[in-house]
C-alpha cells in the first residue's frame, strides 16, 4: 500500500505530461504480454520428434508418409513442410518461403509499438522537464518569490524525465529480446527449408521426384 501511495504521489507531482506517459506504459505492457503469449504458444507447438520423422521420410522419397506426419500437426516447421508438399507440382520451395515470411511477419507484429514507446517516452519526459522548468522561471524575479513553487516545478521536471527514461529502459529489454527471438526463428526456418530442399533432391536422385507427388486432399 505504501508503494502505491508513493507512486500516486510522484505521478501527481509529475504534472499533466504523466498521463500520456501512463498511456504509453499501458500500451507497452499490453504488447509485451501479447508477444510473450505468442512465443510461448509457438514453442508449445514444436514437435522435435515429428520433425525428425518428417525429414527421414522426405529423404527416403516417402512423400505420402511425410504428408501424414505433417497433415494434422500445428508445429510451425511441419506446417511449413506441409505447405511445400501441397505445392509439390508447382513450386514447393516458394510455398515454404512464403509460409516462413508470413510466420516471421507475425513474430514481429506490434513490435513497432514498443519501438515507438522507447523513442517517444524520453521525449515526453524531456517535454515535461522543459515545461516544469519554465513554470519555475515564471516565479523568478517576483517580489513574492515562492520557493516551494520553484522547487515544485523543478521536481516536476525531474519526475517527468525519470519516468520517461524508466519506461524506455523497461521497454528496451523485452524489445531486444523479441527481436532476438525473431532473428533466431528466421535462422531456424532457413535451415529447415534448405535441409528439406536437400532431402527432396536426394530423394529425386533415387527416383522419387517430389514434383510427381500430389497431396491427398488436392
Amino acid at each position: 500500500m505504501m508503494l502505491s501511495h508513493i507512486l500516486v504521489e510522484y505521478f501527481e507531482k509529475g504534472g499533466d505530461i504523466m498521463w500520456p506517459m501512463a498511456l504509453l506504459f499501458f500500451l507497452a505492457v499490453c504488447v509485451i504480454l501479447d508477444r510473450a503469449i505468442w512465443w510461448v504458444s509457438l514453442h508449445s507447438k514444436v514437435r522435435s520428434e515429428k520433425q525428425v520423422q518428417a525429414r527421414e521420410t522426405l529423404g527416403l522419397g516417402q512423400f505420402n508418409e511425410a504428408w501424414k506426419i505433417c497433415e494434422k500437426e500445428a508445429d510451425p516447421y511441419l506446417h511449413n513442410l506441409r505447405d511445400g508438399l501441397s505445392h509439390a507440382a508447382t513450386s514447393p520451395l516458394a510455398a515454404m518461403q512464403l509460409h516462413a515470411s508470413n510466420l516471421l511477419e507475425k513474430s514481429e507484429s506490434r513490435l513497432w509499438i514498443l519501438s515507438t514507446v522507447i523513442t517517444l517516452a524520453p521525449l515526453l519526459g524531456l517535454l515535461g522537464t522543459v515545461v516544469g522548468i519554465m513554470g519555475s522561471f515564471n516565479f523568478i524575479g517576483n517580489d513574492q518569490l515562492a520557493v516551494t513553487k520553484v522547487s515544485g516545478g523543478i521536481a516536476e521536471a525531474l519526475i517527468a524525465t525519470a519516468a520517461g527514461l524508466g519506461i524506455a529502459i523497461l521497454c528496451l529489454l523485452p524489445f531486444n529480446f523479441f527481436r532476438k527471438k525473431t532473428h533466431l526463428l528466421r535462422g531456424k526456418l532457413e535451415h529447415w527449408i534448405n535441409h528439406c530442399e536437400l532431402l527432396a533432391g536426394a530423394a529425386k536422385s533415387h527416383g522419387h521426384d517430389l514434383a510427381d507427388f500430389k497431396a491427398p486432399h488436392l
